[in-house]
């Protein structure tokens, strides 16, 4: 009597596909990352993955985040403080070859980092401004634009993005973030895959607490 094939995971490892673009941008393991997304001096959390279509700049993103399509991370700001505030005034050089770029624009503007935490949901289109704080486990629903800190288990959504509901009572949500499940062995994970597809949080937290 012949064994059956174990048929291997469908992600084993990190995949990206041949049409993304990165730049000084570290990526975790078993990642996906779909066609035509652009990722630049960022960082993307173990086991999280990335649609298509998508820009993420000067962004640090946690583990277990899903990211929709067509989503704008850490979208750059433009110097409003200036007489102008066109790209000739820190890209000289794209209309004056002897003209110098302006670095300190570049640095400051990578210094104003969004974090995004852990098992956070993006939905599809929605804009991150720069220097946002998400926490883990919120959801920011589609087409919202997201210009202030969002909390920790909350869901906003809108223009600009406002609470909506939270998720869990705040006790568990507290909770949750103390078990920090994401941070587990990806074996142990999978080991408690019922507990996870179960929708009683309570004894979720009541076991692994």
């Amino acid at each position: 009597m012949s064994l059956a094939a174990v048929k291997p995971a469908k992600l084993q490892q990190t995949e990206i596909d041949a049409s993304v673009r990165m730049r000084e941008t570290q990526i975790g393991a078993q990642c996906e990352i779909l066609a035509h997304s652009y990722l630049e001096y960022s960082t993307l959390g173990d086991f999280s993955y990335v649609g298509e279509h998508c820009c993420i700049a000067d962004s640090e993103i946690g583990r277990f985040t899903a990211i929709a399509n067509q989503v704008r991370i850490g979208a750059p700001n433009h110097p409003m403080n200036r007489a102008s505030q066109h790209r000739f005034t820190y890209c000289p050089e794209y209309y004056d070859a002897t003209a110098t770029r302006d670095h300190g624009f570049f640095t400051a503007r990578r210094e104003d980092r969004v974090i995004i935490g852990n098992d956070v949901w993006i939905g599809h289109g929605v804009i991150v401004l720069p220097g946002v704080t998400v926490g883990d486990g919120a959801v920011l629903a589609a087409g919202a634009v997201v210009t202030k800190d969002v909390a920790a288990y909350t869901v906003v959504g809108g223009v600009p993005a406002k609470p909506i509901r939270v998720r869990f009572h705040p006790a568990i949500a507290t909770r949750l973030q103390h078990i920090a499940w994401w941070n587990w062995p990806r074996e142990k994970i999978m080991a408690n895959l019922a507990d996870f597809q179960s929708e009683d949080i309570e004894q979720f937290c009541a076991k692994h607490g």
